[in-house]
C-alpha cells in the first residue's frame, strides 16, 4: 500500500488542533492565491453539508441496529435475525460513507478502530472474538467494560462475525449471550459516533478550525492549506478503496489471491461497502463544491473525476458477491482489474489534475507507490 507522505495535514490532527510540523515539511501552500471567501464556502459546505450530517447518520443507523438487536434478543425468531442481518448491512453502509473521513475526531484515541479494525490479516479480532465467545465473557456484553477491551472485539468486524459467523444461526433460535454480546457492540459503534458528531458540532472546536482558515488558525492557517487538507481526503479515500478494500484479496491476474481476507466476506458486504466508500467520495466532492476553486479551463477535471467515482461504484453492483469465484473466473477478473485501474487513475485526477490546477507544486504528492 501506499506510503502516507503527508498525514499529518489530513490525517493526524491531535485533539488540540496542534499545528502540524509533518504539513510544514510538506510544504503542500498551493502557489496560488486561492479567493478567501470561496474557499471558506468550500470548507463551510465540506463540513455542515457532508461530514456532520454523516455522522449524525452513522449515530442514527446504530440507535436503529440496537432497536433491531433489542428485539432479536427478546424474541429470538428466524424473521428477527434475518433483520438484524439485513439492519448490519445498512450500519455498515452507513459508516463506509462518512468512513472516508479519515482525519479530525475519528482517528483520535482509536475511535476509528473501535468502529472497524481492518485490514486484520492475521485474524486478530476473529481469534479474540472467538476467544470471547468460548469463555461467555459477561464483561463483552456492558458496553462500558466492552470499551476497555481490544479494539478488535468492539466494533463492525466483530458484529459481522457474531451475526454471520460460525454458530451465528443460534441467535434465531436464542442464544442469549451472543445477542447480548452483539447489542453491546452496536451500542459502543452508536456511542462512538455520538461522541465524534458531538465533537464536530461544538461551534468553537473542529467546525470552526475548518470553516475559518486564518494565520491563529490552529489547523489551517491559509486558505491553500485547508483545500489541500480536503483535497487529501478524497485522495487517500480513494486510495484506501483500491488499496485496502481490492488489493487485500486481489491485486491482479497473476498474484495471489485472498478471497477470505476482503472486508466483510461472510456477509457479502464487501461490495455494498466498496459502492459507499465511493458514492461518499463522490458526494463530498460535489457538496464542497470544490469545483467553484478551479480556473474555467482546469473545472473539467472534477466533473472527470465524479464520473469515475460513480462508474467504480456501478460497477460494483455488478460483481458477484461470492469472492472466491470473483477471484477464479476470468469475467468477473476483468471487472476487479478495471476497478483497480480506475482507482489509479481517479487518483491521479484528483492528486495531480485538482492538485496541479490549485498550485501545488508538481514535487508535492500526497501518495508515494504504485
Amino acid at each position: 500500500m501506499r506510503k502516507i507522505l503527508a498525514a499529518g495535514l489530513i490525517a493526524l490532527f491531535p485533539a488540540a488542533f496542534a499545528h502540524s510540523v509533518q504539513a510544514q515539511e510538506a510544504d503542500p501552500t498551493p502557489a496560488v492565491e486561492l479567493p478567501e471567501a470561496v474557499v471558506t464556502k468550500v470548507m463551510t459546505a465540506a463540513v455542515d453539508g457532508y461530514i456532520r450530517p454523516g455522522y449524525d447518520a452513522l449515530q442514527k443507523s446504530a440507535e436503529d441496529m440496537a432497536a433491531t438487536m433489542k428485539t432479536l434478543c427478546d424474541a429470538p425468531s428466524k424473521a428477527n435475525y434475518d433483520a438484524a442481518k439485513t439492519g448490519f448491512g445498512k450500519l455498515a453502509a452507513t459508516w463506509a460513507h462518512i468512513e472516508i473521513v479519515r482525519t479530525g475526531p475519528i482517528i483520535e484515541q482509536n475511535r476509528f478502530e473501535r468502529i472497524l479494525f481492518y485490514p486484520d490479516r492475521k485474524s486478530t479480532g476473529l481469534k479474540q472474538v472467538q476467544a470471547v465467545l468460548a469463555k461467555s465473557d459477561e464483561t463483552a456484553t456492558d458496553p462500558k467494560t466492552l470499551a476497555t477491551k481490544s479494539v478488535a472485539t468492539q466494533g463492525l468486524g466483530a458484529l459481522e462475525y457474531l451475526l454471520f459467523g460460525t454458530g451465528s444461526d443460534t441467535l434465531s433460535s436464542g442464544n442469549d449471550f451472543r445477542c447480548r454480546y452483539s447489542a453491546a457492540v452496536v451500542q459502543n459503534v452508536g456511542s462512538v459516533a455520538a461522541e465524534v458528531a458531538g465533537i464536530w458540532d461544538a461551534p468553537d472546536g473542529i467546525q470552526k478550525a475548518w470553516e475559518e482558515p486564518g494565520p491563529d488558525n490552529p489547523v489551517f492557517r491559509t486558505g491553500g492549506e485547508a483545500v489541500t487538507g480536503l483535497l487529501g481526503i478524497l485522495v487517500h479515500g480513494a486510495e484506501a478503496v483500491r488499496d485496502q478494500r481490492i488489493e487485500t484479496f486481489y491485486k491482479g491476474v497473476d498474484k495471489a489471491k485472498f478471497p477470505k481476507q476482503a472486508l466483510f466476506w461472510r456477509s457479502e458486504n464487501t461490495w455494498p461497502m466498496v459502492k459507499a466508500n465511493l458514492d461518499g467520495l463522490s458526494g463530498l466532492l460535489v457538496t464542497s463544491g470544490m469545483v467553484e476553486l478551479l480556473p474555467e479551463k482546469d473545472r473539467p477535471v472534477v466533473a472527470a473525476a465524479e464520473a469515475q467515482f460513480k462508474a467504480m461504484a456501478k460497477l460494483t453492483t455488478e460483481i458477484t458477491p461470492d469472492l472466491e469465484k470473483a477471484v477464479a473466473d476470468e469475467g468477473e477478473r476483468k471487472n476487479l482489474d478495471t476497478l483497480l485501474a480506475d482507482g489509479k487513475d481517479v487518483i491521479s485526477k484528483l492528486n495531480d489534475g485538482y492538485g496541479g490546477a490549485i498550485g501545488l507544486s508538481s514535487g508535492f504528492s500526497f501518495a508515494d507507490g504504485d
